[in-house]
């Protein structure tokens, strides 16, 4: 295993700025963590050891120039393969983007460069983003560190892996429908969703532009809010990035739970859910009980519906984003015969170039958007979307957040669910309403089934309260 001071971030960052240890250093244990472990857990698509190491000594021969240059200094992290990093191929796991080497990086990249981390390479996911299992990659599938026969989770299962493996402390996931938080939960990691506009999309490749927000995966409620407080804040490079003022998120972790609200939707987490998972929420809402905190009974009567409005809303989003990969300016393009034309270079480059669930879900949402189909299904799912939020609007009026857990179950094996789509789509029950909403939402580890498999719960909280997550996450700790 990994040192421990390895597997913080903010022990990393104390001994680099006491000159305990050097930014190479810690490079060098990374890398060679990553060697170790990689053959079994299959976590990147890309390695860059030299970059990263040239990155470190550069570090280290250069103190920094003011603290916030130094909140990550020599922190090694991971970046899932759909954020643009110069340089560096970026594929969103995809035969479509093959050979593609953007010429900038994401905001978000680079705010963590600034604040003096270390990438140190590009981590595997579903294919675009879309999936719940890292197994629709055309690099291959990622195995759950915890258990090599389960998944990971998905989409962001390359980063919680090369987090619970201890390869890097910190990742960077993205998390449309749940992909950062189910890996967490799947992984035993804390895993955060910002609340939509809190962290810049710029550079992001988009699957579901209304629905995409970026956030860390961490061993520890600290080491979250570190990375939260460094990646937040107005990007004019996004025209969705909030204004709302970035608080202290390391300040508040601390102040306790005494007189929070939790409110509990019973109806919607006794039904499918798997006794382990009931046992760890109740066991959850017990400590934070006993912490101070209240705990009350809420309803969210739409909630049923989240699956169908999701996996409309955001395929048809799907449907346009990806109308853009075509095999004209980069990525993937068909070898074509004499008589092929622009038409047919377009079809099979597009062809060759997805994988079987990016399909499914390009012809999904290109269906819901059609003359005829539109008012039927995308405009309703949109109103649906609208009574959901207003459910959370009229919890909050009696609960500061929500608790319900992560995911149905504990991880489930790989190949388990790949031939039947609808229940994969259905683990992601309990967090699609988060990002339909925009609300921020997080999922912390608090127990194991009896074979040894962590078990998230999941705290959903009001828009751009992150802070308040934060430190009911902190009072389980």
């Amino acid at each position: 295993m990994a040192d421990h001071t390895d597997r913080s971030a903010r022990g990393i960052v104390r001994d680099v700025v006491s000159g305990h240890r050097r930014a190479a250093e810690v490079c060098e244990a990374a890398l060679a963590r990553i060697r170790a472990e990689e053959p079994r857990v299959g976590a990147f698509n890309t390695v860059i050891h030299e970059r990263a190491l040239a990155r470190a000594r550069t570090i280290d021969a250069s103190a920094p120039e003011d603290s916030h240059a130094a909140r990550l200094l020599g922190v090694p992290v991971a970046i899932k393969d759909n954020l643009c990093t110069e340089g560096v191929p970026t594929t969103a796991s995809s035969r479509i983007l093959g050979g593609f080497v953007p010429p900038y990086s994401a905001t978000v990249v680079r705010r963590l460069e600034a604040a003096g981390a270390v990438v140190v390479g590009k981590t595997n996911l579903d294919e675009f983003a879309m999936g719940s299992s890292t197994e629709n990659s055309s690099t291959g599938a990622t195995t759950n560190p915890c258990d090599p026969s389960r998944t990971p989770g998905g989409s962001s299962g390359g980063s919680a892996a090369a987090v619970a493996a201890g390869m890097t402390p910190i990742a960077l996931g993205s998390d449309t429908g749940g992909s950062i938080r189910q890996p967490a939960s799947f992984c035993g990691l804390v895993g955060l969703k910002p609340t939509y506009g809190r962290v810049s999309r710029f550079g992001l490749l988009a699957f579901a532009s209304s629905l995409d927000q970026v956030g860390p995966l961490a061993n520890s409620v600290e080491d979250a809010a570190l990375v939260l407080e460094v990646i937040a804040g107005h990007d004019p490079h996004d025209a969705t990035s909030s204004v709302e003022p970035v608080p202290d998120y390391l300040a508040a972790i601390d102040r306790g739970v005494s007189g929070l609200r939790i409110g509990v939707p019973s109806d919607l987490v006794s039904d499918g859910v798997d006794a382990s998972v009931q046992r760890a929420l109740r066991g959850a809402l017990d400590r934070w009980r006993a912490a101070g905190a209240a705990v009350v009974g809420i309803s969210l009567p739409h909630a049923r519906y989240a699956i169908p409005v999701y996996y409309l809303i955001a395929t048809a989003e799907a449907s346009s984003n990806l109308a853009r990969y075509d095999g004209v300016r980069y990525g993937h393009r068909a070898v074509l015969g004499k008589e092929d034309g622009l038409q047919q270079m377009y079809d099979r480059s597009r062809d060759e170039g997805f994988g079987a669930e990016v399909k499914r879900r390009i012809m999904l949402g290109t269906y819901v958007l059609s003359a005829g189909y539109y008012d039927a299904y995308y405009l309703k799912a949109q109103q649906v979307r609208t009574l959901l939020r207003q459910d959370y609007e009229r919890a909050f009026e009696v609960c500061d957040v929500v608790a319900m857990p992560t995911t149905p179950t504990p991880a489930f094996r790989l190949g388990e669910k790949t031939s039947d789509p609808i229940q994969m789509y259905l683990s992601d029950v309990f967090t699609v309403s988060a990002n339909l909403t925009g609300l921020p939402a997080i999922s912390l580890p608090v127990d194991r089934d009896a074979g040894g498999l962590p078990i998230g719960v999941q705290l959903t909280g009001k828009m751009f309260d992150e802070a308040t997550l934060l430190a009911a996450g902190r009072a389980l700790e």
